[in-house]
């Protein structure tokens, strides 16, 4: 590692690593510093019992051709190597509730989409016409959404309440939970989640919606290779304990093996509270200081993961979002010991090994930290392991098979068919993502106060930026995006948006 880059950009995930590319690309020397012994945050991956699972990525919209994901993926020279299956074009994902005999389907294409959910309510097909309307309105307000260096959104935007807005364009209650049925991409949260959130979030999916075969850390492993061609320098195992600030600049990082690196510009993608101890928060106007101290946490998961017999369970192209009722579509976090959990995802792994098999599965639901909190002292990671204790295993034991037993009355053969089951908690994101609190999603966005979340990429301090999905919307694309936005302040929005343009026309 050399002593001093022009770019310094700690942590590796996604935001981390568009960035890092970006400036690589216009001929910085850069190095990228992760603490972990896997490189790409939310893009990790892991194998139990020969079996990949990913971590957080358990499908990307907007990577068709033209689309926008793509138009990205392809000025960064990725799109290329990745492999990909698209998802049923007729539902990639499906919303179910308990009390409900029958299963709803979101669809790809605005056409199709509101096609196949008109069959269930054919007296709505003007309410999700209009709802598709406001959606891409939305999208559109946001510039760098559809690769425009022009323009700049109306800040009444983000004032509008997700729930109010779906609900006023959809009057039927039932349809109204349908079209909010996903929100589990966001953490929906009736009296706060912005209307923009959940735009953002699921509009790419409509456009086009796809899994990664074998697993999502193939990007990050595009992003190390193109890194690497570009003479930029990526270092595992490096973690930064320190930032030493001189006259309102950071001058060097200190790492957690008792070396330091300079450089002239430093980005950071680790969890923005972690920044402001790193740096000290005398360096930061106190309000701003604690504004971001106080922050909410998007809440967390609690995540069960399935490993099926040889050709035992059929492989399904789409994600299963199940619901107790349709008003849990709103309260699914809002649970007790008693009636967890009140909603969860299901989806499948994507592989070359087969068409017609699984070779697992992921089921995933709202937990709160609090309910891990007992150990919250301790630490586990592969590059650090920790014993957690034997009650904490039986914790996750008996959370198990109360969601597996949840998911049994949708898949009642479901059982039979599992080799082997493994699960993770708000500590085990805590620790490998190093979220706050485990968050899945950063800082909770509240339409009724849009600005007390907003944090800008440039800081107070003239060389340090931000990136990351507590600084932009979560998700591929959002912090694909938000990266984006962040080398802009750099390089100059026009600059930047033009080369991409002139990539991926």
């Amino acid at each position: 590692m050399k002593a001093h880059y022009d770019v310094v950009v700690i942590g590796s995930g996604l935001g981390g690593l568009v960035s890092a590319l970006i400036l690589a690309k216009e001929g910085r020397r850069v190095c990228v510093l992760e603490k972990n012994n896997q490189y790409g945050g939310n893009l990790q991956t892991f194998v139990r019992d020969k079996t990949i699972f990913d971590t957080g990525i358990h499908y990307i919209g907007g990577l068709e051709e033209g689309q926008n994901l793509y138009r990205y993926f392809k000025y960064l020279g990725i799109i290329n190597g990745l492999h990909l299956k698209k998802m049923d074009e007729d539902a990639f994902d499906v919303i179910s509730f308990e009390d409900e005999q029958e299963a709803f389907p979101h669809a790809q294409g605005y056409r199709n989409f509101a096609e196949q959910l008109s069959k269930y309510f054919p007296e709505e097909h003007s309410s999700i016409e209009n709802y598709l309307q406001k959606l891409t309105e939305t999208c559109d307000a946001f510039p760098l959404y559809n690769l425009q260096a022009e323009g700049q959104y109306d800040t009444k935007i983000l004032a509008q309440n997700a729930k109010q807005t779906i609900e006023s364009i959809v009057p039927d209650k039932k349809l109204a939970a349908v079209l909010a049925g996903s929100n589990f991409l966001y953490a929906g949260m009736p009296e706060k989640s912005p209307f923009y959130v959940h735009a953002l979030s699921v509009n790419s999916y409509i456009q086009s919606a796809w899994r990664c075969i074998n697993g999502g850390s193939q990007i990050t492993k595009q992003f190390i290779k193109q890194l690497r061609e570009h003479g930029a320098e990526v270092y595992k195992y490096h973690e930064v304990v320190g930032l030493e600030v001189i006259e309102n600049r950071i001058r060097s990082a200190q790492i957690k093996d008792g070396s330091t690196v300079t450089a002239d510009l430093f980005l950071s993608n680790i969890e923005l509270k972690t920044l402001l101890d790193l740096v000290g928060k005398e360096h930061f106007r106190k309000p701003f200081y604690e504004r971001v101290k106080n922050l909410d946490d998007v809440i967390s998961a609690f995540s069960l993961y399935l490993v099926f017999k040889p050709d035992s369970f059929p492989y399904i192209n789409r994600n299963d979002y199940h619901f107790k009722n349709v008003d849990a579509v709103w309260t699914a976090q809002d649970y007790d010991e008693h009636n967890w959990p009140k909603h969860y995802m299901v989806s499948m792994n994507a592989t070359h090994k087969s068409e017609t098999f699984a070779d697992g599965m992921t089921i995933l639901t709202y937990m709160k930290y609090a309910d891990v909190a007992h150990w919250a002292g301790t630490f586990n990671t592969t590059a650090e392991k920790g014993d957690r204790g034997e009650t904490y295993e039986q914790f996750k034991n008996r959370k198990a098979e109360i969601l597996l037993a949840e998911v049994e009355k949708k898949f009642p053969n479901i059982r039979s068919c599992i080799q082997s089951m493994h699960t993770s908690t708000p500590l085990s994101y805590r620790d490998y993502i190093g979220s706050h609190h485990g968050s899945m999603y950063g800082y909770v966005r509240d339409a009724n106060d849009p600005m007390r979340t907003f944090v800008p990429s440039k800081t107070k301090l003239d060389n340090l930026y931000l990136v990351g999905q507590s600084v932009s919307i979560h998700g591929v694309l959002g912090v694909t995006i938000g990266a984006v936005a962040t080398c802009c302040e750099i390089l100059g929005k026009a600059y930047l948006v033009n080369k991409i343009n002139q990539a991926a026309p």
